[in-house]
């Protein structure tokens, strides 16, 4: 807490502290400063700092604008830069997703079962356990049936498409993602 001569006792918090209190990333936080979702004040030193109250008053406006859950997306595959900016794009949506990642199908099976996903944005092409075979699992077990599967793949050849929607995927999406396309299909507009 810093002290503030003329005003008292005002709590300032870094963008770390507040994607803790938040649950979001700090490059979230980053990003809702930019866009003026949250004021941030700025050290000399060119740092974001943040005060308590307006963080606070984000999250409360957040919890009253929100009538369900968040919804949990999994992202599957192993591009990690791919990972870290469909991550960071989902959990800042105008209506934000609880994310987890996995960077390979294997990584997948495991938390698909611990992070119980609404849906599954699944990379086709994978090293080892590929989203193809991960589709499959998931759509063959009656716990996981139900999760949505969204394939997304660099090579969207007819073949591939066919072959990903016969597994039970809903849709089959070609690399780069148009963000307000993902976003809508993933109903994280108002």
């Amino acid at each position: 807490m810093k002290k503030d001569d003329n005003r008292g006792s005002i709590d300032y918090l870094t963008p770390q502290q507040v994607a803790e209190i938040m649950m979001v990333s700090p490059v979230t936080v980053r990003q809702w400063a930019q866009k003026g979702i949250i004021k941030a004040l700025t050290t000399p030193g060119g740092h974001r700092r943040f005060l308590r109250k307006d963080v606070e008053a984000l999250a409360k406006a957040q919890q009253i604008t929100t009538d369900t859950p968040q919804p949990r997306i999994m992202i599957v595959d192993d591009d990690e830069q791919f990972l870290e900016l469909y991550q960071e794009l989902l959990e800042s949506a105008p209506l934000p997703a609880t994310v987890k990642t996995a960077q390979d199908g294997f990584d997948a099976g495991s938390k698909v079962r611990s992070f119980e996903p609404d849906t599954v944005l699944l990379d086709l092409n994978m090293p080892g356990l590929d989203g193809y075979s991960v589709c499959e699992k998931i759509k063959a077990d009656s716990a996981t049936a139900s999760i949505r599967v969204i394939a997304i793949t660099g090579n969207a050849s007819t073949e591939n498409v066919r072959r990903i929607l016969d597994l039970g995927a809903e849709q089959c999406l070609e690399k780069p993602l148009d963000e307000d396309e993902l976003l809508q299909i993933l109903g994280l507009v108002k």
